[in-house]
């Protein structure tokens, strides 16, 4: 299998969001959590107008959060995990949106900026992080070296690669994708405060 259009893809993110690097994943919620797992977070904060599957990640990795206080959703687009250098930007895609310093967190899923179905970005100018999570995401494995059986150590990887087929969507899309002109507005999300998460069914 080629990633040359995997990594096509993710050097045209770059360049169009103004990040040095781009990392394809095959969702955000994945995205997050290899950033989460990188940076050894144990701590953070962050809005309770969110997707459910973050205030799952958080339980996952074991790391303590607590909601803002706010009473209506108030983010448009992106907002911070408050503590961190990550950032949760899946409703947005602008040309040189990348903030420097930051780590942000893509999404391309259905109703996302760039729709291709599935499918997430980590856009960061950390050198070290995205070497490290660049291998994450795919099994601890390096892809310059062909086969992946050749390869003879590892570091402790995640099967959240993307396909090459939506690498391909993604770069046909990103070749022909313009700014919705209409001013943003927030997208409803429910109350994460109003949820309790009991944690794994016991075998």
């Amino acid at each position: 299998m080629s990633f040359d259009a995997l990594e096509k893809f993710e050097k045209e993110l770059a360049l169009f969001t103004g990040a040095p690097y781009a990392i394809m994943t095959d969702c955000c919620t994945h995205a997050i959590e290899l950033c989460l797992r990188y940076d050894g977070i144990e701590t953070c904060e962050f809005t309770p107008y969110t997707y459910l599957s973050i205030p799952m990640t958080m339980h996952k990795l074991g790391i303590s959060y607590t909601y803002l206080e706010e009473s209506e959703q108030t983010w448009i687009g992106e907002y911070q995990f408050v503590g961190t250098r990550i950032w949760d930007s899946a409703r947005r895609l602008e040309p040189n949106m990348y903030r420097a310093g930051s780590i942000q967190c893509l999404s391309f899923g259905y109703g996302k900026p760039l729709q291709v179905g599935r499918g997430g970005a980590i856009l960061l100018d950390d050198i070290f992080a995205y070497q490290y999570i660049k291998m994450m995401r795919y099994d601890g494995r390096d892809l310059s070296i062909k086969p992946w059986e050749e390869q003879k150590w590892f570091y402790v990887g995640y099967h959240y690669r993307p396909t090459i087929e939506e690498a391909e969507s993604a770069s046909k899309k990103l070749a022909i994708y313009t700014v919705d002109p209409l001013t943003p507005t927030p997208v409803p999300y429910p109350d994460c405060r109003k949820i309790t998460i009991v944690g794994d069914i016991d075998g």
